[in-house]
């Protein structure tokens, strides 16, 4: 049950803790950290997509004054578990894909470093590579299980039994780009050892994990591994998990025994080094009764992965969820290639796997006749289609009737390819989302009293700019009975108490949890009048419901878009979603987060497309004069609402993550408003002005 039945602090938006630091430029992020005389590092990278390092002569860049020291295969120390193949930093000779590490140069400024790495000469022998993603590969094969522990196939009842009985059948490839993570912090660490002991200030979502991933790779106890990370400049997953660069600042820094190494990725390296969303391929195949009842959903993804390590994004898995049919099945297949290792990009699963079942549902709706947003209510389940669970609970309705309320959609004229205004074509689309609530075992946190009668809350969360400083202090503080000034937080730091990543939106559900269990036994220890110095920690209680409820948030995405007749230019001047996603702790913060995953959604539909080059291996656009992202000017209305939902299952907060669902159903929202104003189905991304002009 929800502890926090009458809060005071919660649901209202007091100033960002962080606020001032972060505009008067005080906040210290990764390489901002005040260390003494550091050295910097430079990469150096294969130009290559497979092959073999022959060669590496690094005398030019060792004789080069303020070189301190040049690492490579041939001389870096050996780490002490090599598993994780991406962070098996200079352990050997083969080159897996284009942009691995050959060398990293360490000097006494960074353009000293740059300078030297460019003195490098490195020879590969280059060996036949493969990077060309396609479904009809005879070497697709079964991951044992996607992203999240999933299962990788499930089937309930005879799909083609169901496909033979439909009135309509839609049978479509859609498919996804390669999308790359761009925070405006790039990827950093700055690195130092204390004799046999490593700090790390590190941009990064998680501490501890992070602590925990460097200690095994290089063969310490956790205890010796400092992680200080008090502001992230963003992550959208890329700093979920640890990548190489973090290794190899700690071996740069090793070799200089006093010296702090700050390793900073440039915005080309971060495209090879830090991870990416696979492209996926999606066959998505709905038959539909003559009133449109579903009666067969099958949706089959293909995607890729890196021959080093294995990534199996979940894409079909939010089909599983969304709507009602008695037969249906879901499978994931992936390609094995000589590419960068994929990773974690804002709604891994949900993000492309809403996309081809969205837009196949806007086109079972025209065959059938029916308004999109009635075709998705009709066809809504009363229990997890999949699992058999109720719904903790489920308010998609809700957030379709309020947004088409809010959106003016009860005007809407359904035929496509109508209404022009001033030359440029108009239409309005839709599509549901879906995010499940992630709840992640493990979080402690820790609350004292301070002799300044100020209540000190410790726990080693992360910020990633999403306004954590504010909403765990907000919980904190009704979780006492205090007010919101009274509470003084800590985050970003393995000397405080175990907190779990940031990501799948499961920080506020999983520290805020472990913050209410402190503040609970705080008060049953010293009840009501504490002194000074008194203390207590405790941990994030188990979710007992998982198991019996169905824990999903959802909403509904509406989009407005504009295609030029002559030239197929693409606007979008409206959007508008509404959510259901449980208690909203900060409305301020959440409505940023909601309106970011939107105009990031907007992005991925207009915009966003990693080019292979596949003779190199070589992702051409690898920066942002090429790899274009939405700016303000793409976006001049995106609104944001939630329903009120009031859900006792999740978490004694009633939270269930604002993070990523606003991502989720904006790409299908828009592909389904352009097919609207043109009458053309877009059904690859992104949508570009060449889709217009056959």
């Amino acid at each position: 049950m929800t502890d926090l039945v009458r809060p005071r602090v919660l649901g209202t938006t007091p100033r960002r803790v962080d606020g001032p630091a972060k505009v008067t430029g005080t906040a210290r992020y990764a390489g901002d950290q005040p260390v003494t005389s550091p050295a910097f590092a430079w990469l150096v990278q294969a130009e290559v997509a497979r092959g073999v390092l022959t060669s590496i002569d690094v005398g030019r860049a060792e004789a080069l004054d303020g070189v301190l020291t040049v690492l490579t295969p041939d001389n870096a120390p050996r780490l002490a578990d090599t598993d994780d193949a991406e962070l098996a930093a200079l352990q050997s000779h083969d080159v897996d894909f284009r942009g691995q590490v050959l060398a990293v140069v360490v000097a006494r400024t960074p353009e000293i470093a740059r300078h030297a790495a460019s003195l490098v000469r490195a020879e590969v022998g280059q060996r036949p590579h493969d990077v060309h993603l396609s479904a009809d590969r005879a070497d697709l094969y079964a991951p044992e299980q996607v992203n999240g522990g999933f299962e990788t196939d499930t089937a309930r009842g005879d799909v083609a039994e169901g496909l033979e009985r439909a009135a309509h059948e839609v049978d479509q490839t859609y498919t996804t780009a390669w999308y790359h993570n761009n925070p405006m912090e790039p990827h950093t660490t700055t690195a130092l050892w204390s004799d046999d002991d490593l700090v790390l200030y590190e941009s990064t979502q998680g501490v501890h994990t992070t602590r925990e991933a460097v200690a095994s790779t290089l063969g310490l106890p956790p205890g010796r591994v400092h992680v200080v990370s008090p502001h992230v400049g963003g992550g959208f997953g890329s700093k979920g998990t640890p990548h190489v660069h973090t290794i190899l600042a700690a071996l740069a820094a090793r070799s200089l025994p006093g010296t702090p190494v700050k390793l900073a990725l440039t915005r080309q390296q971060m495209f090879s080094l830090v991870g990416y969303r696979t492209p996926t391929i999606q066959r998505v195949r709905l038959g539909g009764a003559a009133d449109g009842r579903l009666t067969a959903i099958a949706v089959d993804a293909v995607g890729q992965t890196s021959r080093i390590k294995e990534f199996a994004e979940q894409t079909a898995v939010p089909s599983r969820t969304m709507y009602a049919a008695p037969h249906r099945r879901t499978t994931h297949r992936l390609a094995a290639l000589d590419v960068p290792v994929p990773s974690w990009m804002r709604a891994p699963g949900e993000c492309p796997g809403m996309f081809g079942p969205e837009v196949a549902l806007d086109e079972l709706a025209v065959a059938c006749g029916l308004d999109p947003v009635e075709l998705r209510i009709r066809n809504e389940p009363e229990v997890e289609p999949e699992s058999g669970k109720p719904f903790s609970t489920r308010n998609l309705t809700a957030c379709l009737r309020e947004g088409a309320r809010r959106f003016g959609w009860a005007h809407r004229d359904p035929a496509p390819g109508v209404r022009e205004e001033a030359g440029w074509l108009v239409g309005t689309g839709v599509a549901a989302s879906t995010y499940p609530v992630n709840h992640t075992p493990g979080s402690q946190a820790t609350i004292g009293f301070t002799a300044a009668g100020r209540y000190r809350v410790e726990i080693g969360a992360a910020d990633l700019g999403t306004g954590t400083w504010t909403s765990l202090a907000q919980i904190a503080a009704d979780a006492l009975g205090v007010d919101f000034a009274d509470v003084e937080l800590r985050i970003g730091d393995t000397k405080l108490p175990k907190a779990t990543v940031a990501g799948g939106s499961s920080g506020i559900t999983s520290w805020g949890s472990a913050v209410v269990a402190a503040a609970r036994a705080f008060r049953e220890e010293f009840g009501d009048r504490p002194a000074g110095g008194d203390e207590t920690t405790a941990s994030a209680p188990a979710a007992p419901d998982s198991d019996k409820w169905a824990m999903h948030a959802f909403g509904a995405q509406f989009a407005e878009v504009r295609v030029h007749v002559d030239t197929g230019e693409v606007r979008v001047p409206r959007l508008l979603g509404v959510f259901a996603v449980g208690r909203v702790v900060n409305p301020r913060l959440a409505r940023s987060q909601l309106v970011g995953g939107m105009t990031m959604g907007l992005s991925m539909a207009l915009h966003e497309h990693s080019l292979l080059d596949e003779r190199s291996g070589h992702v051409v656009n690898h920066d942002f004069a090429d790899y274009h992202i939405a700016t303000n000017a793409d976006v001049p209305s995106v609104e944001a609402y939630w329903v009120d939902e009031h859900d006792p299952h999740t978490n004694p907060m009633g939270t269930k993550g604002v993070g990523e669902i606003g991502i989720v159903g904006t790409a299908a929202a828009i592909v389904n408003a352009a097919h609207h104003a043109t009458g053309v189905r877009v059904r690859d991304l992104p949508v570009t002005l060449d889709h217009f002009l056959s």
